[in-house]
């Protein structure tokens, strides 16, 4: 049979529609066929027969159900006289359905866990698996993600388990209906008080209180959800309740204190407050567990106040965070920090918060926060300025019905992700192969998150006061009222994922792809496709679907694990043990943090619902000025911009850089020592800062991590500090003139 004859008939089959064993109906993908097919025989003769054979038996019919497609593969075979084939495609079939029961089985799951296996235990790398409230967690999580397996549509629950697309955080939801990550309404809570439990809080009268209420309220939502929290601008948001202190102190100096010195003591005092106030919130932070056995992941930012409150609180921030934890001044994971830089405030020498950003500068180079959020950029992209909620996910700019611009108080309800390097290994470099595969997954994706809404809608106000009604979510609903009232007209949003992006160029263009414009045309086709299909996927439901740039912390290890198992070790593809993140350029190999930029600086204009970029450096303690060129160059490329640099500790020998990534995990260079109590080994997870030696991460990403290349390196470091000392001084000739 000839070549043209097999491609008609597989064209023929494609407009067959095919009811599973659910009742789901699709579209007949004869790639599956071939696959399997391919996995039982290298013989091309007995391949095209079963093809005829489906052909023939499907001419004329609109629908099939995948019984009798099976049966008819299965009687062709035994036909052809290949019955041991016949016995493997059967066998095939049976392992799927025993995986599913096997996934699905609590018991299973739970064996899992306490034999303690890595995919369980290190799966989040801000879990502490060794303490009880964590592995309470985990053994209602193990069990919740048999259940939800369950509850899931059969089509995703398995596409789910072949790891063609990760429903995320199935340990919560769908479980429970919980939402993922949110902007906190903190302006909101603190002007009309709330409860928590027993208590109404009533609004706060000083910095202290503020603050204190502040991690009272982040403990609560981490419990109520499974994503991150942030407070967005709290610069601006605890600004009043300083000048509450203020105004008491001056009352008191006016009593105590000679006249011309009144308005300097209760600035001194106020300055100690906000510093005390300050101090204790992140000390709150870090110490806090939520109900999930995990610090809560909170964010904070600041940077555009301009008062001499704003700035102090700026300032105290990061003195705090430059200052360190405990007697050993370790690096603070938690809150994670976004200073926004705004041309005009604080970007060049001129601008009045400058000093603030040569001091946000120095906390990047000893603490790797805080990251940068590019003001003007921000509202390019997103449509208006506002913080992510977590690490990475954004807000698109929404207003309410008075034309009001939103953003506190709004929420992101689930995740669902796509294994690209898959549907690129499927194709076997064939691109419309690639987009026929790509349109099926993108439909098992929408019925994902489809489905991931209407569980959502489920929850009832009062399953989580704090966020429905008591103001979190931003409006106060009474508990008969529905949760989608928060949710409904773009208000909330929900997110496609990717992952892989240089995995899938890799695949039709060779590892070393990044300057072909060809192949990096193909990587921006596909993040645009997606983008698209978001849109329309919104314009029909009435809920914002965004593109959202993957951070996967584990999944970089569960996908590849996935498909080395499906296809086997494929250089600069499976071998590396590691996915690479998003958009995010190779990080085996060294740009320069221009480059690097500047190549993925395209990919946040589709994928708006969530992304970061960020460069590696070796140690900048001494040269901020490199640093800062680059920040200044990519204030007007990339939004967000996250600093890696080398700031791991060692407390034996005293060394400061980079500890050596071993299979034992990671080692001082200088000494050998990797003992936790007397190290601080701070890496870069994905969106937010880890401890890979307190707490241990999945194996992919510590080989991700242990390949990371440096963007700036040691030699390069005095060139572009020499280039940011002429350009400051070209700027002060210029102003001269």
């Amino acid at each position: 049979m000839d070549v043209q004859t097999i491609d008609q008939q597989l064209e023929d089959l494609r407009s067959v529609a095919v009811i599973k064993r659910d009742g789901t109906v699709t579209s007949f993908y004869p790639y599956k066929i071939l696959f399997v097919l391919h996995q039982l025989t290298a013989d091309e003769n007995i391949i095209n027969s079963v093809i005829d054979a489906l052909a023939d038996s499907l001419d004329g019919q609109a629908e099939i159900n995948t019984t009798v497609i099976a049966s008819i593969i299965i009687k062709k075979l035994h036909q052809l006289d290949e019955k041991s084939l016949a016995t493997c495609f059967c066998e095939f079939h049976k392992q799927q359905e025993a995986i599913f029961k096997s996934a699905t089985d609590p018991q299973t799951k739970l064996k899992q866990l306490f034999q303690r296996s890595d995919e369980v235990v290190h799966e989040n790398a801000n879990k502490d698996s060794k303490v009880f409230n964590t592995q309470r967690d985990l053994q209602a999580g193990v069990v919740s993600k048999a259940i939800g397996l369950k509850m899931l549509p059969k089509l995703v629950a398995k596409a789910h388990l072949r790891g063609d697309i990760h429903w995320h955080d199935l340990d919560y939801s769908p479980m429970l209906p919980e939402t993922n990550c949110c902007l906190i309404d903190f302006d909101e809570m603190f002007k009309n008080g709330f409860k928590i439990g027993n208590a109404w809080v009533d609004s706060p009268k000083s910095i202290q209180t503020a603050t204190a209420q502040m991690s009272q309220i982040i403990a609560n939502v981490a419990s109520s959800q499974y994503g991150g929290c942030s407070a967005n601008r709290v610069d601006q948001l605890l600004a009043p309740y300083a000048q509450l202190n203020y105004d008491k102190h001056l009352q008191d100096a006016k009593q105590w204190i000679v006249p011309d010195k009144q308005m300097a003591f209760a600035k001194e005092k106020t300055k100690k407050d906000i510093y005390d106030a300050m101090q204790a919130l992140e000390y709150e932070i870090n110490t806090l567990y939520s109900s999930q056995g995990q610090t809560p992941f909170t964010t904070v930012n600041f940077g555009l106040g301009t008062s001499w409150i704003e700035r102090e609180i700026q300032t105290a921030i990061l003195k705090i965070r430059i200052k360190g934890l405990g007697q050993e001044h370790r690096t603070a994971i938690f809150p994670k920090l976004i200073f926004t830089v705004k041309r005009g405030l604080n970007l060049a020498p001129s601008d009045p918060n400058y000093d603030i950003k040569q001091l946000a500068l120095e906390c990047s180079t000893k603490r790797m926060y805080p990251d940068l959020l590019m003001y003007d950029k921000i509202k390019a992209i997103t449509g208006s300025f506002k913080t992510p909620m977590g690490c990475r996910s954004f807000l698109q700019g929404w207003r309410d019905e008075n034309g009001q611009e939103v953003n506190s108080g709004r929420m992101n309800l689930g995740v669902v992700t796509l294994n690209l390097p898959r549907i690129a290994l499927m194709a076997h470099g064939d691109q419309a192969l690639f987009w026929e595969i790509f349109a099926e997954k993108m439909q098992i994706c929408k019925q994902a998150l489809d489905y991931r809404i209407e569980r959502t809608k489920e929850a009832k106000p009062d399953n989580a006061p704090l966020l429905y009604m008591y103001g979190a979510f931003g409006k106060r609903l009474s508990k008969d009222d529905s949760v989608d009232e928060v949710f409904k007209n773009g208000r909330a949003t929900i997110s496609l994922g990717y992952i892989g992006l240089y995995e899938v160029c890799t695949s039709f263009f060779g590892s070393d792809w990044e300057s072909n414009e060809q192949a990096h045309d193909l990587a921006e086709e596909i993040v645009k496709k997606m983008s698209a299909a978001c849109k329309r996927w919104a314009q029909k439901s009435g809920y914002h679907f965004s593109l959202y740039s993957t951070p996967a912390e584990s999944l970089t290890d569960t996908f590849c694990r996935a498909d080395i198992n499906k296809f086997g070790r494929i250089k600069d593809i499976t071998d590396k043990e590691y996915y690479t993140n998003s958009f995010h350029y190779d990080v085996r190999k060294h740009p320069t943090p221009f480059d690097k930029l500047k190549f993925e600086e395209v990919f946040p204009n589709y994928a708006s619902g969530g992304f970061i970029h960020y460069c590696e450096y070796p140690n900048l303690r001494q040269n901020p000025a490199a640093l800062e060129a680059v920040w200044d160059w990519a204030y007007d490329h990339v939004g967000y911009l996250g600093t890696n640099t080398s700031i791991d500790q060692c407390f034996k020998c005293g060394f400061h850089g980079d500890f050596k990534a071993t299979a034992r995990g990671f080692v001082c260079p200088q000494c050998g020592n990797h003992d936790p109590k007397f190290c601080d080994v701070v890496k870069r997870t994905c969106g937010y800062l880890g401890n890979p030696q307190q707490r241990p991460m999945v194996h992919g990403r510590h080989s991700e991590i242990a390949a990371r290349q440096k963007n700036l390196t040691k030699e390069m470091v005095k060139n572009v500090a020499e280039y940011e000392k002429t350009k400051q001084s070209d700027a002060q000739r210029m102003a001269r003139q």
